[in-house]
């Protein structure tokens, strides 16, 4: 029996992956990225850290969230170069899921124009997800447009998640009252360590300053789980992963806390 295109395309959502859910209204989180930049310690061009945009996407999308990615300006984004698993250097040359979000036509399109933050109506969106990179730790600290958003889903009692060199939004961003967002809450982020690590494999100090000091300057009580391990702590509402390798973690977190 023959099927022309149009069969194959009217059965084509029921072969998928089945999710239970709650509801069956469309349920949205937001992921944002950096826009890109210029190391002012190196002059490199430095962006988001590829897993860490691909890897949630890819948990989010599988358990039924719609997925939105943003930047604090809107535009093109990029990726950092070692994190690009196409890169001549191989660094992330086994990134299968990166790769496979870079060679798919309707994905790749997304980082060619994201909307920025001002632009979105924030009451869509349960869940706030801050990527990391080399970026973030030049452009997120006092970024009037991310505390904003940071703001906007803790005032209105969602989620916020933050990884890697992206919880570097989190460090300047005070509630209404004033007071941190962070203060009294356990957190981590790139730690002493790792900085110390990559400072080492480069040859050259790579950022110019430290989240883990920060955050701790900041009240806050900070946590890891040693060199390169994935990790994710969650107090509350706020949920923070250590680095790159943290991301499915941090998304799977923010799955449980908001429920599917």
């Amino acid at each position: 029996m023959s099927e022309t295109k149009a069969d194959v395309a009217a059965a084509a959502s029921d072969h998928r992956m089945r999710v239970d859910s709650l509801t069956d209204r469309a349920r949205e989180v937001l992921i944002v990225v950096a826009n890109p930049t210029i190391s002012s310690n190196n002059g490199w061009p430095v962006g988001f850290w590829g897993a860490e945009l691909t890897h949630p996407y890819y948990e989010l999308t599988e358990a039924g969230f719609r997925v939105t990615v943003a930047s604090p300006a809107g535009g093109s984004v990029e990726m950092d170069a070692l994190s690009d698993p196409r890169d001549a250097s191989r660094w992330s040359a086994d990134d299968l899921i990166t790769m496979g979000f870079v060679h798919t036509p309707e994905l790749a399109a997304l980082l060619r124009d994201t909307p920025s933050l001002d632009s979105l109506d924030l009451s869509r969106f349960e869940a706030v997800l801050i990527a990391g990179g080399q970026s973030p730790m030049f452009t997120f600290r006092d970024n009037a447009s991310l505390h904003r958003t940071v703001r906007t889903f803790w005032e209105a009692e969602k989620v916020v998640a933050a990884y890697c060199h992206g919880v570097a939004a989190l460090v300047d961003c005070e509630l209404g009252d004033g007071t941190p967002l962070v203060a009294g809450r356990t957190v981590t982020g790139f730690s002493n360590i790792e900085e110390e690590y990559s400072d080492r494999a480069a040859g050259v100090q790579i950022m110019p300053w430290r989240v883990e000091d920060a955050l701790r300057g900041r009240g806050a009580n900070f946590v890891g789980a040693g060199l390169f391990k994935p990790f994710a702590v969650r107090d509350g509402r706020l949920i923070t992963g250590q680095q790159q390798y943290s991301g499915r973690k941090v998304a799977q977190a923010v799955i449980a806390a908001i429920g599917v």
